[in-house]
């Protein structure tokens, strides 16, 4: 089934470099969400269990809300232990690049992984960078979780697939699918799905821990973000969100509590595109979400140092809160004049 879809060459590079038992070191991206911390754990419990020592390494620390994937408590995050961090990449064989394909991605982690010898990537993001060989790179998954389970498979490691890594798989396929919503699932999507549930995930489990987890203040930020914080533009078919840093301060904001803000303005009747702009103390991250063909990835990297997909894409700006806001409202009416509905 699933083997068909990966490709042949990178694979039997793959099957090579796993002949025999590696120090394996997975590495994923800042601000690490379902898909990265699912496909890195995930992956590592099947390597384990084919005999290799591995370790997931991330550049920050996951939010709580993913506390409950199996082998979190494993991980060695740069954040907060930077030299077991640098050293566990370092002394490994092989380091795998999952749910990211630029090294600018995974922060602290950058040198050190440049510096490996032997990367493989496995990413479903456009445009990949020209770093790692191995390369599995599917732009039209709906996950990474996906592609690794794919790939899983090609190698003939599906036998050790037990209930802690399909957790994790399954996970990581909820969360950037949108609970299998978006366009990126097809019907091999929910065959791997399927076969996950196959293998013992408790389905009412993962998505309680994913969106019952939510604390007072997370609800607070929430109710205000959308009533005193959002501004809808009509003539646009557009939302747009702005939290200040004193606008987290008041709520007791904690990494990971403004997971799926960008959403609600994209749910408004008649809204094609959301815009969720947040202030951190060294940029503002851009968040945008898209219906139909506007692709806010190609928006994102030709204006704000982004990228992603062409219909969930992510950015940054240099700028205060509210001269990056000017800047992307002045660039609004050309971009989606040029995709229009």
């Amino acid at each position: 089934m699933s083997d068909q879809l990966v490709p042949s060459v990178p694979l039997a590079k793959l099957q090579a470099l796993l002949a025999h038992p590696r120090r394996i070191a997975i590495v994923s991206h800042y601000n690490p969400d379902g898909d990265a911390i699912g496909s890195s754990l995930g992956f590592m419990h099947v390597l384990r269990a084919a005999g290799h020592a591995v370790h997931v390494v991330l550049p920050n620390t996951p939010a709580d809300f993913l506390d409950f994937v199996p082998g979190r408590k494993e991980v060695l995050c740069f954040d907060r232990s930077p030299d077991a961090s640098l050293s566990t990449i370092r002394t490994s064989d092989i380091v795998f690049c999952l749910d990211f394909n630029q090294l600018d991605r995974i922060g602290g982690l950058e040198e050190a992984v440049r510096g490996a010898s032997m990367k493989v990537l496995i990413d479903h993001h456009q445009e990949p960078g020209d770093f790692a060989d191995p390369m599995f790179s599917d732009i039209v998954a709906s996950s990474t979780c996906q592609m690794v389970f794919d790939i899983i498979q090609a190698l003939g490691l599906g036998e050790h697939i037990g209930v802690d890594a399909a957790t994790c798989l399954y996970t990581g396929m909820v969360t950037d699918s949108g609970s299998f919503r978006y366009r990126s699932t097809t019907p091999h999507t929910m065959r791997v799905a399927a076969a996950l549930l196959e293998h013992g995930v408790e389905i009412d489990r993962i998505h309680g821990a994913l969106s019952d987890t939510n604390s007072a203040e997370r609800l607070r930020l929430l109710g205000f973000a959308l009533s005193e914080r959002m501004t809808v533009l009509p003539e646009h078919r557009t939302v747009l969100i702005g939290l200040s840093k004193e606008d987290l301060d008041q709520f007791k904001f904690k990494t990971g509590d403004t997971e799926g803000f960008v959403n609600y303005g994209l749910s408004i009747q008649g809204m094609r595109l959301a815009a969720f702009f947040i202030e951190r103390p060294d940029m503002v991250k851009i968040s945008l979400r898209s219906k139909g063909d506007l692709p806010v990835d190609r928006f994102l990297k030709e204006n704000f140092n982004g990228g992603g997909h062409a219909n969930a894409a992510g950015g940054r700006s240099d700028q205060p809160l509210h001269l990056t806001v000017e800047r992307f409202m002045s660039l609004l009416p050309a971009f989606l004049a040029a995709h229009p509905a």
